[in-house]
């Protein structure tokens, strides 16, 4: 089992950022709703701790509040940009240090979280929008 010791302090940002980064790209990527968006990411935090034991390294990702730098990317952009490509860097990261199974539960966590916080709120009458969409995709890309 991989843990958080098992990091240097870098390395654990990188990784414990990956998913509120995703819900973020997700979330501005569409105006509008993002209470109801931000509302589903705390939401899948508090439901993944109570899946706790399932993998010590989710659960150490999970417990703590989830931290995110917003002045780290100046434009919606750039976040979709650099923080797909910090993602795509976690998930390398996790499969030179952690078990395939933890590296797949991560990545199922960052989508599974991505895509609660693209059906939190239709947009244009849809649930997900295409832009959203273009996010999801985006993000698994990096993840893949």
């Amino acid at each position: 089992m991989t843990a958080k010791s098992d990091f240097t302090d870098e390395e654990w940002s990188l990784v414990s950022e990956g998913p509120v980064t995703a819900g973020m790209i997700v979330l501005t990527a569409q105006r509008g709703g993002s209470f109801r968006e931000t509302y589903a990411m705390a939401k899948a935090y508090t439901e993944a701790r109570s899946q706790h034991g399932e993998s010590e390294l989710l659960d150490e990702l999970v417990a703590s509040k989830p931290d995110f730098d917003r002045h780290r990317y100046s434009t919606p952009e750039s976040l979709r940009e650099d923080g797909t490509a910090r993602i795509g860097e976690a998930v390398k990261l996790l499969r030179e240090q952690a078990t395939p199974p933890e590296v797949e539960s991560y990545s199922a966590f960052v989508i599974a979280l991505a895509e609660r916080v693209a059906g939190a709120h239709r947009e244009d009458g849809v649930e997900v929008s295409p832009a959203e969409q273009q996010a999801l995709d985006a993000i698994r890309t990096a993840l893949a």
